[in-house]
Protein backbone atom coordinates (compact mmCIF):
# COMPACT_ATOMS: atom_id res chain seq x y z
CA UNK A 1 0.00 0.00 0.00
CA UNK A 2 2.47 2.38 0.99
CA UNK A 3 4.77 1.74 -2.34
CA UNK A 4 1.46 2.55 -4.23
CA UNK A 5 1.11 5.82 -2.51
CA UNK A 6 4.76 6.46 -3.24
CA UNK A 7 4.63 6.30 -7.19
CA UNK A 8 0.98 7.74 -7.16
CA UNK A 9 2.50 10.62 -6.02
CA UNK A 10 5.35 11.13 -8.63
CA UNK A 11 5.18 13.56 -11.58
CA UNK A 12 6.55 13.21 -15.21
CA UNK A 13 9.27 16.41 -16.48
CA UNK A 14 6.91 17.13 -18.95
CA UNK A 15 4.06 17.43 -16.41
CA UNK A 16 6.52 19.88 -14.31
CA UNK A 17 6.96 21.74 -17.25
CA UNK A 18 2.91 22.26 -18.23
CA UNK A 19 2.57 23.37 -14.68
CA UNK A 20 5.17 25.63 -15.00
CA UNK A 21 3.38 26.97 -17.70
CA UNK A 22 0.12 26.84 -16.14
CA UNK A 23 1.99 29.49 -13.87
CA UNK A 24 2.82 31.91 -16.36
CA UNK A 25 2.62 35.73 -15.15
CA UNK A 26 -0.42 37.65 -17.14
CA UNK A 27 -1.15 41.07 -17.34
CA UNK A 28 -4.34 42.82 -15.81
CA UNK A 29 -6.24 42.08 -18.55
CA UNK A 30 -5.40 38.46 -18.31
CA UNK A 31 -3.06 38.05 -20.73
CA UNK A 32 0.08 36.51 -20.24
CA UNK A 33 3.48 38.43 -20.38
CA UNK A 34 6.07 38.11 -23.24
CA UNK A 35 9.32 38.49 -22.87
CA UNK A 36 10.25 41.59 -25.90
CA UNK A 37 14.29 40.77 -25.16
CA UNK A 38 15.16 37.32 -25.20
CA UNK A 39 18.10 35.55 -24.83
CA UNK A 40 19.97 34.09 -27.28
CA UNK A 41 22.91 31.77 -26.18
CA UNK A 42 25.51 30.60 -28.89
CA UNK A 43 25.56 26.87 -29.37
CA UNK A 44 28.93 24.59 -28.80
CA UNK A 45 29.27 24.33 -32.04
CA UNK A 46 28.86 28.19 -32.98
CA UNK A 47 31.77 29.02 -30.30
CA UNK A 48 34.37 26.22 -31.88
CA UNK A 49 33.52 27.87 -35.21
CA UNK A 50 33.93 31.40 -33.93
CA UNK A 51 37.22 30.33 -32.03
CA UNK A 52 38.75 28.80 -35.43
CA UNK A 53 37.76 32.46 -37.49
CA UNK A 54 39.17 34.39 -34.47
CA UNK A 55 42.57 32.58 -35.23
CA UNK A 56 42.91 32.12 -38.95
CA UNK A 57 45.47 34.12 -40.48
CA UNK A 58 43.16 35.83 -43.04
CA UNK A 59 40.93 36.81 -40.00
CA UNK A 60 43.36 38.48 -38.46
CA UNK A 61 43.07 42.30 -38.55
CA UNK A 62 45.85 44.67 -37.32
CA UNK A 63 43.34 47.96 -36.69
CA UNK A 64 47.01 49.82 -35.45
CA UNK A 65 50.94 49.39 -34.54
CA UNK A 66 50.46 49.03 -31.59
CA UNK A 67 47.52 46.00 -31.13
CA UNK A 68 49.39 42.71 -30.74
CA UNK A 69 48.65 41.20 -34.11
CA UNK A 70 46.27 38.14 -34.00
CA UNK A 71 45.42 38.76 -30.33
CA UNK A 72 41.95 40.09 -29.78
CA UNK A 73 41.23 43.05 -27.52
CA UNK A 74 40.74 40.71 -24.49
CA UNK A 75 43.60 38.72 -25.04
CA UNK A 76 45.43 42.15 -25.42
CA UNK A 77 44.49 43.79 -22.51
CA UNK A 78 45.15 40.71 -20.51
CA UNK A 79 48.69 40.60 -22.02
CA UNK A 80 49.46 44.39 -21.38
CA UNK A 81 48.41 44.65 -17.89
CA UNK A 82 50.80 41.51 -16.79
CA UNK A 83 53.93 43.54 -18.62
CA UNK A 84 53.08 46.62 -16.62
CA UNK A 85 53.58 44.27 -13.46
CA UNK A 86 56.00 42.36 -14.46
CA UNK A 87 57.93 46.39 -15.38
CA UNK A 88 56.71 47.16 -11.61
CA UNK A 89 57.74 44.16 -10.01
CA UNK A 90 60.90 44.18 -11.70
CA UNK A 91 61.65 48.01 -10.31
CA UNK A 92 60.85 46.93 -7.10
CA UNK A 93 63.14 43.80 -7.05
CA UNK A 94 66.11 46.17 -8.75
CA UNK A 95 65.49 49.39 -5.62
CA UNK A 96 65.32 46.64 -2.95
CA UNK A 97 68.40 44.98 -3.74
CA UNK A 98 71.31 44.88 -1.76
CA UNK A 99 73.79 45.97 -4.16
CA UNK A 100 71.49 49.20 -4.45
CA UNK A 101 71.38 49.66 -0.62
CA UNK A 102 74.99 49.78 -0.78
CA UNK A 103 75.28 51.97 -3.08
CA UNK A 104 73.17 54.68 -1.77
CA UNK A 105 74.73 54.09 1.64
CA UNK A 106 78.52 54.58 -0.02
CA UNK A 107 76.88 57.81 -1.51
CA UNK A 108 75.55 59.25 1.55
CA UNK A 109 78.35 58.17 3.74
CA UNK A 110 81.11 59.95 1.08
CA UNK A 111 78.77 63.00 0.70
CA UNK A 112 78.83 63.55 4.87
CA UNK A 113 82.39 62.78 5.36
CA UNK A 114 82.86 65.76 1.99
CA UNK A 115 80.92 68.03 4.43
CA UNK A 116 82.82 66.93 7.74
CA UNK A 117 86.41 67.50 5.91
CA UNK A 118 85.01 70.90 4.56
CA UNK A 119 84.09 71.82 8.14
CA UNK A 120 87.36 70.66 9.43
CA UNK A 121 89.44 72.46 7.01
CA UNK A 122 87.10 76.11 7.77
CA UNK A 123 88.05 75.52 11.23
CA UNK A 124 91.81 74.98 10.27
CA UNK A 125 92.00 77.76 8.26
CA UNK A 126 91.40 80.22 11.61
CA UNK A 127 95.03 79.02 12.52
CA UNK A 128 96.64 78.20 8.93
CA UNK A 129 95.08 80.08 6.08
CA UNK A 130 96.72 77.55 3.73
CA UNK A 131 94.06 75.36 5.19
CA UNK A 132 91.03 77.28 3.46
CA UNK A 133 89.44 74.66 1.08
CA UNK A 134 88.89 77.60 -0.77
CA UNK A 135 92.04 78.42 -1.00
CA UNK A 136 93.20 78.33 -4.46
CA UNK A 137 96.94 76.42 -5.40
CA UNK A 138 99.86 78.38 -3.34
CA UNK A 139 101.85 78.05 -6.34
CA UNK A 140 100.02 80.23 -8.08
CA UNK A 141 101.11 83.06 -5.98
CA UNK A 142 105.02 81.82 -6.44
CA UNK A 143 107.23 83.98 -8.81
CA UNK A 144 108.31 82.54 -12.07
CA UNK A 145 111.87 81.54 -10.41
CA UNK A 146 110.22 80.41 -7.22
CA UNK A 147 108.22 78.39 -9.14
CA UNK A 148 110.67 76.69 -11.33
CA UNK A 149 112.97 75.75 -8.46
CA UNK A 150 109.97 74.54 -6.00
CA UNK A 151 108.98 72.28 -9.40
CA UNK A 152 112.40 71.19 -9.37
CA UNK A 153 112.66 70.08 -5.71
CA UNK A 154 109.17 68.80 -6.03
CA UNK A 155 110.86 65.95 -8.82
CA UNK A 156 113.68 65.00 -6.26
CA UNK A 157 111.60 64.43 -3.12
CA UNK A 158 109.56 62.01 -5.65
CA UNK A 159 112.36 59.82 -5.89
CA UNK A 160 113.20 59.69 -2.48
CA UNK A 161 109.41 59.57 -0.81
CA UNK A 162 107.16 56.06 -2.19
CA UNK A 163 103.31 57.04 -2.46
CA UNK A 164 103.92 60.71 -2.94
CA UNK A 165 102.96 62.07 -6.12
CA UNK A 166 105.18 65.29 -7.85
CA UNK A 167 102.47 67.34 -7.28
CA UNK A 168 101.46 67.01 -3.63
CA UNK A 169 104.88 67.19 -2.91
CA UNK A 170 105.04 70.83 -5.00
CA UNK A 171 101.69 71.80 -3.57
CA UNK A 172 103.44 71.26 0.11
CA UNK A 173 106.38 73.09 -0.83
CA UNK A 174 104.98 75.92 -2.41
CA UNK A 175 102.32 76.61 1.06
CA UNK A 176 105.88 76.66 3.15
CA UNK A 177 107.58 78.89 0.56
CA UNK A 178 104.35 81.03 0.46
CA UNK A 179 103.86 81.32 4.21
CA UNK A 180 107.26 82.66 4.56
CA UNK A 181 110.53 79.90 4.67
CA UNK A 182 113.18 79.59 2.15
CA UNK A 183 113.17 77.16 -0.39
CA UNK A 184 115.49 75.19 1.63
CA UNK A 185 113.97 75.15 4.69
CA UNK A 186 110.35 74.06 3.37
CA UNK A 187 112.03 71.42 1.80
CA UNK A 188 113.42 69.58 4.84
CA UNK A 189 110.62 70.33 6.39
CA UNK A 190 107.94 68.84 3.88
CA UNK A 191 110.80 65.91 3.41
CA UNK A 192 110.60 64.85 7.14
CA UNK A 193 106.82 65.71 7.41
CA UNK A 194 105.68 63.41 4.72
CA UNK A 195 108.65 60.60 5.34
CA UNK A 196 106.94 59.65 8.34
CA UNK A 197 103.31 60.45 7.07
CA UNK A 198 100.57 57.77 8.16
CA UNK A 199 101.33 54.68 5.64
CA UNK A 200 105.07 55.66 4.54
CA UNK A 201 107.65 53.06 6.19
CA UNK A 202 109.52 55.01 8.74
CA UNK A 203 113.22 55.37 9.24
CA UNK A 204 114.24 53.60 12.51
CA UNK A 205 116.00 56.21 13.97
CA UNK A 206 112.90 58.74 13.17
CA UNK A 207 110.49 56.59 15.64
CA UNK A 208 110.90 58.84 18.45
CA UNK A 209 109.72 61.68 16.14
CA UNK A 210 105.96 59.79 15.26
CA UNK A 211 103.66 60.74 17.10
CA UNK A 212 101.75 57.29 16.16
CA UNK A 213 101.30 54.24 18.02
CA UNK A 214 101.07 52.08 14.58
CA UNK A 215 104.24 52.20 12.60
CA UNK A 216 106.14 50.49 9.95
CA UNK A 217 109.47 50.42 9.36
CA UNK A 218 112.08 47.96 7.01
CA UNK A 219 115.25 47.23 8.09
CA UNK A 220 117.89 44.18 8.80
CA UNK A 221 117.32 41.83 11.93
CA UNK A 222 120.96 41.84 12.82
CA UNK A 223 120.59 40.28 16.16
CA UNK A 224 118.49 37.45 17.70
CA UNK A 225 118.27 36.18 21.59
CA UNK A 226 116.53 34.51 23.80
CA UNK A 227 113.48 35.13 25.77
CA UNK A 228 112.93 34.41 29.60
CA UNK A 229 108.91 34.80 28.74
CA UNK A 230 107.01 31.89 27.11
CA UNK A 231 104.94 34.40 25.79
CA UNK A 232 107.73 36.09 23.06
CA UNK A 233 108.07 33.90 20.33
CA UNK A 234 111.52 36.13 18.89
CA UNK A 235 113.30 38.92 20.09
CA UNK A 236 116.28 40.89 18.87
CA UNK A 237 117.77 43.90 17.19
CA UNK A 238 116.32 45.52 13.75
CA UNK A 239 118.04 48.68 11.92
CA UNK A 240 118.46 50.50 9.13
CA UNK A 241 121.01 53.23 7.80
CA UNK A 242 119.36 55.58 10.15
CA UNK A 243 119.51 53.70 13.47
CA UNK A 244 118.10 50.34 15.38
CA UNK A 245 115.57 49.48 17.61
CA UNK A 246 114.32 45.95 19.59
CA UNK A 247 111.89 44.71 17.87
CA UNK A 248 109.43 41.92 19.49
CA UNK A 249 106.89 38.92 18.05
CA UNK A 250 104.57 37.73 20.79
CA UNK A 251 103.52 34.20 20.50
CA UNK A 252 99.48 35.22 20.17
CA UNK A 253 100.36 37.25 17.13
CA UNK A 254 101.20 34.46 15.39
CA UNK A 255 103.57 35.80 12.81
CA UNK A 256 106.09 33.71 11.12
CA UNK A 257 109.78 32.93 12.16
CA UNK A 258 112.43 35.58 10.85
CA UNK A 259 116.09 34.59 10.68
CA UNK A 260 119.26 36.67 11.67
CA UNK A 261 120.64 38.54 8.82
CA UNK A 262 117.41 39.00 7.10
CA UNK A 263 115.50 42.06 5.62
CA UNK A 264 111.88 42.42 6.81
CA UNK A 265 109.19 45.21 6.03
CA UNK A 266 106.84 45.32 8.94
CA UNK A 267 103.57 47.31 8.67
CA UNK A 268 101.61 48.14 11.37
CA UNK A 269 104.40 47.68 14.50
CA UNK A 270 103.27 48.75 17.61
CA UNK A 271 105.33 51.21 19.02
CA UNK A 272 106.42 50.96 22.77
CA UNK A 273 108.04 53.07 25.17
CA UNK A 274 111.10 51.50 27.74
CA UNK A 275 113.10 53.01 29.94
CA UNK A 276 113.36 56.17 27.57
CA UNK A 277 113.80 53.79 24.18
CA UNK A 278 111.63 53.81 21.48
CA UNK A 279 111.02 49.63 20.40
CA UNK A 280 107.92 47.83 18.41
CA UNK A 281 106.45 44.78 18.71
CA UNK A 282 104.73 42.44 16.51
CA UNK A 283 100.64 42.17 16.96
CA UNK A 284 97.80 40.26 15.65
CA UNK A 285 97.49 43.58 13.08
CA UNK A 286 101.01 43.40 11.87
CA UNK A 287 101.40 42.26 8.86
CA UNK A 288 105.68 41.25 7.35
CA UNK A 289 106.99 40.99 4.69
CA UNK A 290 110.42 39.60 3.34
CA UNK A 291 111.41 41.45 0.17
CA UNK A 292 114.60 39.88 -0.30
CA UNK A 293 113.17 35.83 0.02
CA UNK A 294 112.49 34.19 -3.44
CA UNK A 295 115.21 35.84 -5.17
CA UNK A 296 116.58 32.98 -6.90
CA UNK A 297 118.53 34.81 -9.56
CA UNK A 298 121.04 36.11 -6.69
Amino acid sequence: MSSKNVFGNEVSVDEQAFEKADEAAVDEDGFEVVDETPEFQATVQMEVQAKVDANHPDGMVDTSDERIYGATLEQEERIRAREAELERISAQAELGTQEGREKRTRDIAAKRSAERRAEFQKRAASVNPMADPERGDPRAELTQEQLAAVNKQSMRLAKKLDGWSRAAIGRRLGEAVVGGKDLMSAVVGVFEELQTAPGQVVPIGKLEDVNRKEVSIEGTVTQLWESDSAAIQQVGLIEDESGRTKFTSWVASDQPWIDEGETVRIHGAAKNWYNGRVSVALTGWSTVMFPERGRWWE
